[in-house]
């Protein structure tokens, strides 16, 4: 599974949904002494990203059934935060190869930026049906459904899903955190 824009949730429940294709933020340090990977490279720059988004869309035009360019496209404008282009690319991408979860999810993340929170949790909970370990989809149905529709227990249960199928993973962690946020307390799980 590639990794989207993970963005840590933010004090006072503001979370930020996951996305699955690039990284918004740099991956933690290693602890001293262990070996290191290579640094990624610096995002790029807007005249960069709109260069490449004209390449891809050429892509397209010339071959419409090739998924990746479709993919690469939507991740672009959902980079750009172009919402209603990068629900039409992944829809695409998605028509040519219905099944992928982290498009189904990088879609939903953007249905709720426009505030169509009904097809948002209708994506995130068939990428969950998909890949039923799918961490992103889970945690964003969670912060759909606490923060757009103030639907706490909803929340709480979709957060408790990451933390049962991901004990140790960064969103089970985040889970345990947007859990405790929301009830006041620590939790207990």
């Amino acid at each position: 599974m590639n990794s989207r824009s993970v963005v840590l949730l933010c004090l006072a429940l503001e979370c930020s949904p996951l996305g699955c294709k690039r990284s918004e933020q740099p991956p933690p340090l290693p602890p001293p002494g262990a070996p290191t990977a290579a640094i990624p490279p610096p995002p790029p720059a807007p005249g960069e990203i709109q260069r490449r988004i004209a390449a891809e869309e050429q892509v397209v035009a010339q071959e419409p059934r090739n998924v990746r360019a479709w993919v690469d496209l939507g991740n672009d404008y959902f980079d750009t935060r172009q919402p209603q282009k990068a629900i039409d690319a992944y829809g695409k991408a998605l028509e040519i190869q219905p099944d992928n979860p982290d498009v189904l999810t990088d879609q939903g993340v953007m249905y709720r930026d426009l505030g169509a929170y009904d097809k948002a949790i209708l994506n995130f909970k068939k990428a969950n049906e998909i890949d039923p370990k799918h961490v992103q989809s889970a945690f964003n149905l969670g912060v759909v459904y606490a923060h757009d529709l103030k639907d706490t227990a909803k929340a709480i249960q979709a957060w408790n899903r990451i933390i049962d199928i991901a004990p140790a993973s960064r969103e089970a962690a985040q889970a345990r955190q947007a859990i405790e946020e929301i009830q006041g307390r620590p939790a207990a799980r």
